[in-house]
């Protein structure tokens, strides 16, 4: 009798969950029926009693992007051109400067510039945000939009008016469009004897099999420890980086998740099968906020497994899933319809991708979680590195020089002075020469702080240009300035001789040359490194504290 009374009980709740339910799905359904009306109503009025004639076409496009203004900048209306732009870019290639974009705090602001393009080679920085392309003001543009003004013809300019962190002026890039072609192992190599390193730049359907080559090639030479360069990487497909960790995870484990309002957007991926990197094998993955959305999920969830240490800057943030639905031939909605989860629980997106306003859910998100091996771990936000390196900031000179490509405007102009790298590095003279180069360049180069005491310095002499004490102050600061501009140089030399051996590098031996003088000055790979090398202290970095 017990039972049947536990039986008639389940079933009544059963009933009246699904009466629940249903009467919630019945109200939502209430809800955008009225609320549909209301815009239609709206709608209508405006078209056929407007004082003037509107442009119903592209007036509805207005209508539309307003409708999805508010919302995260990754649901986006799309018509045939910003279709047609993003398989142009899914085909590997495209006319452009080598720059990934998206919205902070809703300004058009650049994730991550590319390897070896037009905007890594002129100091474009991760962060950076863009004021204007040309002479088109960005703040109402959306991000459609601005990557169609940013890619052109090739051999053309586009100038990109930045405004960065810490410099007190406008910068403006003048970049030259180039075919941008688009890799995900861009470089492969030794560190030092026994460490290797793979710098991937997006995640695409070769990425796992360019990294498992990658890989066994370094196991081949004698690879003991591994760094994974993710920084600036802006991510691309979920199921490359599925594979990728499936290099590295056990099989049958929970890799990454999504959870939205549908059914369909609800999936779980798990790792396939056995491990081909040894468990032995130290890794560490270095990150920085241009590394999104896959980047976040392959160190995430090796974090979470305590199989790499995490070594750089927070990430991005970008843990949204974006679907896209066709609305006819020529038009379609990309909309997020779910969130990503690694296997701690933690949620990659950072907060603020919706106004308060109108988010309504009763559900908190935790911030606070653990690895596999009980270490705390942070929500929310990107990817909190096991070891923050603070990003040192760009000094005038060589921000300046990058702007206007010297440093490779000087090897090519120079380089037939040598024969080889060694002769360059062996050159008591290279920075006094790179000097008078510099200086006969006569660039406007601005001291921190003296933009700010320009505009304070006109408002005192609109005040009282007369005035001995004013003037007698503003000629000390003047001359404060002169000085410290003209001791700059020897102030930068080191930073500046190794923008310079870079390039003359890069000029004799490649990337490979590239790479051996720069990451001698990285100084992220440089403190992974100093981890690795030392067992203690990379097997105490996995030990809950």
């Amino acid at each position: 009798m017990k039972r049947n009374k536990w039986i008639y009980r389940i079933i009544f709740m059963g009933v009246i969950g699904f009466l629940s339910l249903a009467a919630t799905s019945s109200n939502i359904y209430k809800q955008i029926r009225k609320s549909q009306s209301l815009i239609n109503d709206v709608y209508r009025y405006l078209i056929t009693h407007y004082v003037d004639d509107l442009d119903i076409e592209k007036y509805t496009r207005v209508s539309i992007d307003n409708m999805l203004m508010d919302l995260d900048p990754y649901t986006v209306f799309m018509e045939k051109e910003e279709k047609s732009g993003i398989e142009l870019l899914t085909k590997g290639k495209y006319g452009g400067v080598g720059i990934q974009i998206g919205k902070r705090e809703k300004e058009l602001t650049v994730i991550s510039p590319m390897d070896d393009s037009p905007a890594k080679r002129m100091g474009i920085l991760s962060g950076d945000v863009i004021v204007k392309i040309d002479t088109v003001d960005v703040s109402s543009v959306s991000m459609d939009e601005a990557a169609k003004l940013i890619r052109g013809k090739k051999g053309t300019i586009v100038v990109l008016t930045i405004d960065r962190f810490g410099v007190d002026e406008l910068m403006d890039f003048p970049l030259t469009r180039e075919e941008i072609k688009v890799k995900d192992v861009s470089y492969t190599g030794m560190i030092d004897e026994s460490t290797g390193y793979i710098r991937l730049t997006r995640f695409s359907r070769n990425s796992a099999y360019e990294m498992k080559k990658a890989v066994d090639e370094l196991m081949g030479i004698g690879m003991n420890g591994l760094v994974i360069d993710l920084r600036d990487n802006p991510g691309g497909l979920l199921n490359s980086a599925v594979d990728i960790l499936d290099l590295f995870i056990e099989k049958d484990e929970l890799l990454v998740w999504t959870k939205g309002k549908t059914e369909k957007s609800k999936r779980q991926y798990y790792s396939r099968s056995n491990p081909t990197i040894p468990s032995d094998l130290k890794v560490a993955v270095l990150i920085n906020n241009g590394s999104a959305s896959a980047s976040e999920i392959v160190a995430g969830t090796l974090q979470d497994f305590d199989r790499a240490i995490i070594v750089g800057r927070q990430s991005f943030g970008k843990g949204l899933v974006q679907t896209v639905y066709p609305l006819d031939k020529e038009r379609s909605l990309k909309m997020t319809t779910a969130k990503y989860y690694i296997p701690s629980g933690r949620l990659i997106q950072k907060e603020g991708y919706l106004p308060d306003d109108l988010f309504l859910s009763s559900e908190e998100e935790d911030s606070l979680f653990y690895t596999i091996g009980g270490r705390k771990v942070l929500s929310g936000g990107g990817i909190t590195p096991d070891y923050s390196v603070e990003l040192k900031h760009t000094d005038p000179i060589a921000s300046a020089c990058l702007r206007r490509g010297l440093f490779f405007t000087y090897v090519q102009k120079n380089k037939h002075a040598y024969s080889s790298f060694d002769e360059v590095a062996m050159n008591q003279n290279l920075m006094s020469h790179f000097e008078s180069f510099v200086d006969s360049m006569e660039l406007d180069i601005r001291m921190k702080g003296e933009i700010p005491y320009l505009e304070a310095k006109e408002m005192l002499m609109d005040m009282d240009s007369t005035n001995v004490n004013i003037q007698d102050a503003l000629t000390l600061i003047d001359r404060y300035f002169k000085n410290k501009t003209n001791s700059q140089f020897s102030v930068e030399n080191e930073d500046l001789n190794q923008w310079l051996l870079g390039e003359f590098a890069n000029q004799f031996d490649g990337k490979a040359g590239r790479f051996n003088v720069v990451s001698q000055k990285d100084s992220d790979i440089q403190k992974a490194l100093k981890i690795m090398n030392n067992p203690v202290v990379y097997t105490e970095s996995f030990i809950p504290q």
